[in-house]
Formats: structure tokens, C-alpha cells, sequence
């Protein structure tokens, strides 16, 4: 067991509770999407990371995003909005293509319910960083990204995960720049939000804390 001095660890193993004022009533969100179906997900994750680490703060071990390397829990992080948006919007459900994009798709709008690269639906992203969130290719699409606080493996001060902010809006090829690398880089090319996807989705933000 962890020594009962430990009640920095202890309590971080708590996340930040929802700020309930912080969601936008007025952003505009697509095929039937609403607030509420998005804070239920919000929340499903909290009450997971909040059981995941208490479980492992009693078997002394490190938390859950303490594990894992960065890109790793972020992913975490978005795959468990698209998992968990589907259980209460039954308008949009999960992309059935393996690594199919986008994420979300509207229901019975394509084949199966899967497709390689559609047009129609909802990307989901998850990142510590408040701007310069990336994909694969510049493309129109529904993009909506969930900001969030939480240590990295490598910090010594404990910290709660926090959800600090949600955006949306529907970006279109202009809005995405290809970010470069050197010749010697292997990186997977990327391209990134650029400001002015980034003012869309600031302008219709849906969630503030």
C-alpha cells in the first residue's frame, strides 16, 4: 500500500469535476449532436480515470497517465469520446472501418456503418496543447478536439487531469497547413489546424473551464 503520507498522490488520483457553467448553450453542433451528449462523455471518463487510479494508487504503482508516454494517453483520451458520445447521441455512431476517418459517422449514412475516408461525420481529437492540433492529410471535416491537463510521465509534482476545453467547428482544406520535416526525419507527415480553423473552432467553442 502507498504510505498514508503520500496525500498529494492520493488526491490526484481525483480529476477536476466538470465545471458545470462552462458549456456553450448557443454552439452549433451537427447531426443532432447536443451539450449534454458531450458532458455525459466528458463525465464517463472522469469517473473512469478516477476509478483506474485509485485502484492503482492502492497497488502503489504510478497513475494511469503517468504509464503511458504522451500521444499514447491522449489517444486514450479521444477514443473514449468516440466510444462514449454514440451511447447518448444515437444519431452519430463509431466509424466501423479500422482506422477509418472520420471517427464519428452519421448512422446508416454509409455501407456498414464503415468507410476508409468519408465526408460526412465528426473527427475527435484529444491534446494537451490549446492549438496546433494535427491529422494526416488537409481535409473538410467536422473537427472537434477536448484539451485536457494531466501530468507526463517524466513530472514529479502531481497534478489532477482536467478537462480545460472543448472546440468545434466544420474546417475545410484551407484551414490546414502541412507541417514539414527534415530529410533525415521518419516522422509521419502531418498537417496542422491553422489560424483560421483555429478562430472557427474558438468561435464556436463548447466547453470552458
Amino acid at each position: 500500500m502507498p504510505v498514508a503520507s503520500d496525500k498529494t498522490e492520493q488526491s490526484a488520483c481525483i480529476p477536476v469535476p466538470l465545471n458545470q457553467d462552462g458549456f456553450n448553450s448557443v454552439c452549433a453542433l451537427p447531426y443532432g449532436l447536443e451539450i449534454q451528449h458531450i458532458q455525459k462523455a466528458m463525465q464517463g471518463f472522469l469517473d473512469f480515470i478516477s476509478f483506474i487510479n485509485s485502484q492503482l494508487y492502492t497497488k502503489a504503482l504510478p497513475r494511469f497517465e503517468m504509464m503511458m508516454m504522451s500521444a499514447n494517453f491522449s489517444s486514450i483520451v479521444g477514443e473514449f469520446m468516440a466510444v462514449s458520445i454514440p451511447k447518448y447521441c444515437h444519431d452519430l455512431t463509431k466509424n466501423q472501418h479500422h482506422n477509418g476517418h472520420p471517427d464519428l459517422v452519421p448512422v446508416n449514412f454509409y455501407p456498414n456503418n464503415a468507410i476508409l475516408h468519408g465526408t460526412e461525420g465528426v473527427e475527435i481529437k484529444a491534446s494537451r496543447y490549446t492549438k496546433g492540433w494535427q491529422g494526416h492529410n488537409p481535409e473538410d471535416v467536422w473537427l472537434m478536439v477536448f484539451v485536457f491537463d494531466s501530468n507526463r510521465a517524466n513530472d514529479t509534482e502531481p497534478r489532477k487531469f482536467k478537462f480545460v476545453t472543448v472546440l468545434g467547428a466544420k474546417l475545410e482544406q484551407s484551414d490546414w497547413r502541412f507541417s514539414g520535416r527534415s530529410a533525415e526525419s521518419r516522422r509521419t507527415i502531418t498537417a496542422s489546424v491553422t489560424q483560421s480553423g483555429f478562430a472557427k473552432m474558438t468561435n464556436n467553442w463548447i466547453y470552458r473551464d
